[in-house]
């Protein structure tokens, strides 16, 4: 699927997510449609989103707007690819608030990351080379905890600012 086409559909799913009758437990504004772009520099549409859940169906869509493969997945939230699998099966499953968040702060590394290389092929590799700067450790294997993910999102940001260490 094509970037383009993925971003619409990613829009229209955010919206739909956000526009359903629900019992929010934080109120936020929806009087505009909200696009993805939105959704990611919105603290309050985030911490919305993670208390009621991402739907599998946004998820399908996040996943495929990253460079992060099933496995990595998996490892990120703490389940297996068994449950992952069975998820895709059930159409109207929700993640629990902590997938959520962990979603979410994927969802974040990969606008950021895309904002510095420009490229998701070599974001991609960034991701899995061993970075001088985070220990010589690959920066996906930070990702798996929120301590790590801040330490890749501020390399991302020197970076994006020409600060090489």
């Amino acid at each position: 699927m094509s970037e383009t086409k993925l971003k619409e559909k990613l829009n229209k799913e955010i919206n739909t997510f956000f526009h359903k009758s629900r019992d929010w437990d934080i109120q936020f504004k929806t009087t505009k449609k909200i696009t993805y772009e939105d959704f990611l520099s919105d603290k309050i549409l985030m911490i919305a989103a993670i208390r009621a859940g991402i739907p599998y169906s946004l998820f399908q869509l996040i996943k495929g707007f990253t460079p992060f493969t099933e496995y990595d997945w998996a490892d990120f939230l703490d389940i297996s690819t068994k449950s992952l699998q069975r998820y895709h099966q059930s159409s109207q499953h929700y993640f629990k608030p902590i997938h959520s968040e962990k979603i979410i702060e994927m969802a974040e590394v990969t606008k950021v990351g895309l904002e510095v290389f420009e490229d998701m092929d070599k974001l991609k590799l960034w991701l899995n080379t061993p970075n001088y700067a985070l220990g010589k450790i690959k920066p996906i294997v930070l990702l798996k905890d929120s301590y790590g993910k801040e330490l890749v999102m501020s390399e991302l940001i020197r970076i994006n600012h020409g600060i090489l260490v």
